[in-house]
């Protein structure tokens, strides 16, 4: 009987798998317009037609890109929700996160930002994921100013977000060490005015 070499006993990767990775490292990287699907199906090794099986349209391949990452933030907060205790010590590890985020070398400001920004209407599928994907996350951050009794959770959280979305646009557009040390400046500061 003849040996089995690797590629026989490794199960390829699903085509819709490799799909969706190939149009997340673009989309991040280079932007939700600037990546065509001939692209996408030539850098994921699909045909057209499997390409359109899993997916009825660009815009139907870019919303599974946001719900992808949204998925992937929800996982990173229940992470940190097992590793701390207390609200305190789960606003710094969030904190922390993104001041490590932005100063890596593939970091091309928040996917989700960038997403909305190219498309203007509020009704359109990607801005409604990228929304659903806002209010979770500012929902969540508020919980936690809530959790430490900050007299007004909502503001904190706007505060919150302030500084979050200023030190994304600012490492990626500018100097990432000072976005990432205003930000847990800024965000310090909040959390000390939940103590006070």
């Amino acid at each position: 009987m003849a040996e089995l070499t690797d590629s026989a006993v490794r199960p390829t990767t699903h085509a819709k798998v490799r799909i969706l990775a190939t149009a997340d490292t673009l989309f991040y990287s280079e932007g939700v317009h600037t990546v065509g699907v001939d692209r996408i199906i030539s850098e994921s090794r699909v045909t057209k037609a499997t390409f359109y099986k899993y997916f009825r349209s660009k815009d139907g391949l870019i919303v599974a890109y946001i719900e992808g990452r949204d998925k992937r933030a929800r996982a990173a907060l229940q992470d940190v929700e097992r590793r701390h205790d207390t609200p305190e010590r789960r606003l710094h590890d969030v904190a922390s996160m993104i001041a490590t985020e932005v100063r890596t070398d593939s970091f091309h400001g928040c996917p989700f930002i960038n997403a909305a920004a190219q498309f203007a209407d509020p009704m359109h599928p990607v801005r409604q994921a990228v929304s659903i994907h806002r209010e979770w996350y500012v929902s969540t951050i508020e919980d936690l100013f809530r959790g430490m009794g900050h007299p007004r959770p909502g503001d904190a959280a706007d505060d919150f977000f302030l500084a979050r979305d200023g030190a994304f646009s600012g490492a990626n557009l500018g100097d990432p060490i000072a976005a990432q040390t205003a930000l847990l400046r800024a965000v310090h500061r909040m959390i000390e005015d939940s103590a006070g």
